[in-house]
């Protein structure tokens, strides 16, 4: 489910957003402990030293594909199949979203908006709030 959100243009690198990402989300959580740590998954567009400090500094647990990991994982076993990541998923669900997917807003407060809106009824549906 996404619970935080950043907006750039194309040409930005996604991990370059994840502080603001992650500073986004409305939700205090609680502060993670030995016993209880808060792990984040990332794709292989994230495997930087700087994006490891980063959750490091938030305290979470990075889960990050490092490039290469999955081809080799291919080449090892037939029957491995390469894993969807979150992040990945959730673009998915918002290209679902014709507004989004093409920008035909002007505004950049409307975009946003927009991706408020897709990204409750995403947040819905996988509640099992929502069907369709």
């Amino acid at each position: 489910m996404p619970i935080g959100l950043a907006v750039a243009g194309a040409n930005v690198n996604d991990f370059k957003l994840l502080r603001e990402t992650i500073e986004s989300i409305p939700v205090e959580r609680p502060r993670p402990k030995p016993a209880a740590p808060q792990g984040m998954c990332l794709d292989k567009g994230y495997d930087y030293g700087e994006v490891r400090e980063l959750l490091r500094e938030f305290g979470f647990t990075a889960h990050i594909r490092s490039r290469g990991e999955e081809a080799q994982r291919l080449k090892r076993s037939a029957r491995f199949k390469a894993r969807r990541w979150v992040v990945e998923r959730t673009h998915s669900w918002i290209n679902r979203f014709r507004g989004i997917l093409i920008r035909w807003s002007k505004k950049p407060e409307k975009h946003y908006g927009l991706l408020h809106f897709a990204l409750a009824i995403i947040t819905l549906r996988a509640a099992e709030v929502l069907s369709g």
